[in-house]
């Protein structure tokens, strides 16, 4: 029989802890993280791969943008979670470069894994990470070129360098001045820093091709004017009402029937809903209106056959279920308030147009109103496309484009693309690496070796030797050109300027600045608690 040993005194030291759980947590977070960016890696570029994304429902979706991919993918590893976090902020923030943030992020997790297995303190690693991503805008910051909303051609070069990565890039000569054109036209001279996109409305039309997308200078209705006892579906000099009342019998608030039994009692309640429709339609008539846009209503019909009939009697063009979301934006571009009861119904409360009128485009119809006086700061955009997934796919790169432009305008800097800027940071921040000392020193190195994705991914994507082109790369960097660049075309080194590839600095700064912010809360995690 073994003898029983006394338990052992506790020791004064503290005894050891077993951190093996931590770093594994750590370990399988940055993993799950890379695999997330491994996987947008390869539609970053100009010659990237587009993705093909099978919804449930059965719907399928062809896309190259980074935050749309990221966005349908069934994530359910919180740290890979948070890598599609960063790219929904990305496409808040700057609108473009939601793949390039994603894909640094990866870089830096890999360059951090080296260094946690080098036993560096993720503390350290974090705060080195943020030295040099602050050293990092700085240098991004020193190399932009200043630009103004009136250099009218620098702007179409930056949207249609956001284009040139999308399915749509051989239609990017007509959207690229289309977004430029429709930011501007939206920009309110007492407020010159801010674009507010909402004031673009993008409308959709299948039939045609993309080239047959048009910029209106007025309002667009994806609908078609009510054609009920033929009215009328062209109105010269038009005014406007939006009303936001029925022009339908009333109902009681609470659901209950009343029973008629007599005829005479039965014609009495029709001939009292027509003389109060008839009613409601002599005084919108007064005003002159001869133009209604009626909102959707919930409660009962906004109109019913017998008003629809009585408003063609009166040579009223009718449209009805506006959406309450669009009342503001029609509002605002009319210069009209919306009529909320009959009583208010007043012709100063209307808007003008010279002409209102339902045209046929593709497969259906749209009511279009152009030449509107005193017209608020708004656009519209009529987008078209042979098929379902092409014109999913051009809103989506159009609004790459608006937002592009948008970045300009609030931060009115251009810098190069094509990886130049990249590679310079990477240069930069290895020459401070050497000046600086212990732990910092092999962070920032690592800092700069992990931005070296960018341009070895776009040479990588365009089928081009990368660790050749990066090399070269590098060299004509040292040699002080500031702006050469991976030319995807020539599959050679150019200067991006030159060849017209920019792209905003707020692009550049905010991927990051973000890409940073996000890889240092990863390294701080060390645990993962699941919660009931």
């Amino acid at each position: 029989m073994p003898e029983l040993r006394a338990a052992a005194p506790p020791s004064k030291t503290e005894s050891y802890v077993d951190t093996k759980r931590k770093e594994d947590i750590r370990l399988v977070n940055i993993a799950a993280a890379k695999a997330v960016a491994d996987a947008v890696r390869t539609s970053l570029g100009p010659r990237g791969m587009d993705k093909m994304l099978s919804v449930a429902s059965g719907d399928v979706i062809i896309t190259n943008d980074g935050a749309t991919i990221l966005n349908k993918m069934d994530v359910v590893q919180p740290a890979a979670k948070m890598l599609v976090e960063l790219s929904k902020s990305q496409d808040i923030v700057a609108g473009d470069g939601t793949t390039t943030v994603v894909v640094i992020a990866g870089a830096l997790l890999k360059q951090c894994l080296t260094l946690l297995d080098k036993r560096v303190h993720p503390t350290v690693i974090s705060e080195a990470l943020h030295k040099a991503s602050e050293k990092a805008l700085e240098v991004l910051t020193a190399m932009a070129i200043p630009v103004e909303l009136s250099d009218r051609d620098s702007l179409v070069k930056s949207a249609s360098t956001s284009l040139n990565s999308k399915v749509v890039s051989q239609y990017s000569s007509l959207l690229a001045p289309l977004a430029v054109d429709a930011v501007l036209n939206t920009i309110d001279p007492a407020r010159p820093e801010s674009v507010d996109l909402r004031d673009v409305k993008v409308i959709r039309k299948l039939g045609g091709t993309v080239d047959d997308t048009e910029l209106v200078k007025g309002l667009v209705f994806d609908k078609k004017a009510s054609h009920a006892a033929g009215g009328p579906t062209r109105v010269e000099n038009a005014k406007i009402g939006v009303i936001q009342f029925q022009i339908s019998p009333p109902k009681t608030d609470i659901e209950q029937n009343v029973i008629v039994s007599d005829y005479s009692q039965m014609d009495r309640i029709l001939k009292e809903e027509r003389n109060h429709i008839l009613g409601m339609i002599k005084k919108i008539k007064a005003t002159g209106c001869n133009v209604l846009l009626v909102q959707k209503s919930i409660l009962r019909d906004a109109v019913t056959d017998l008003s629809l009939h009585y408003l063609a009697k009166a040579k009223i063009l009718v449209v009805k279920d506006v959406e309450r979301e669009d009342i503001e934006f029609i509002t605002k571009t009319l210069n009209c308030l919306p009529i909320a009861n009959i009583e208010h119904f007043r012709e100063e409360k209307l808007g003008f147009a010279d002409l209102v009128e339902e045209v046929a485009v593709g497969n259906g119809r749209i009511v279009k109103l152009t030449g509107i006086k005193n017209m608020g700061r708004t656009t519209t955009v009529i987008v078209r496309g042979s098929n379902q997934l092409v014109l999913d796919e051009a809103e989506r790169s159009l609004h790459d484009a608006l937002c592009v432009v948008r970045c300009l305008v609030n931060k009115r800097f251009l810098i190069a693309g094509g990886g130049a800027p990249e590679i310079e940071v990477s240069r930069q921040l290895g020459s401070w690496a050497k000046i600086l000392q212990g732990m910092e020193s092999y962070c920032v190195r690592a800092f700069a070796e992990a931005l070296e994705i960018i341009p070895f991914t776009l040479a990588e994507n365009a089928g081009l030797n990368p660790i050749i082109i990066v090399t070269e790369l590098r060299n004509h960097h040292a040699n002080g050109e500031v702006n050469a660049g991976i030319n995807v075309r020539k599959g050679q080194i150019t200067n991006m300027i030159e060849e017209n590839v920019v792209q905003p600095l707020l692009v550049s700064t905010s991927a990051i600045s973000l890409a940073t912010e996000c890889v240092r809360m990863i390294l701080k995690i060390d645990d993962i608690v699941a919660v009931r």
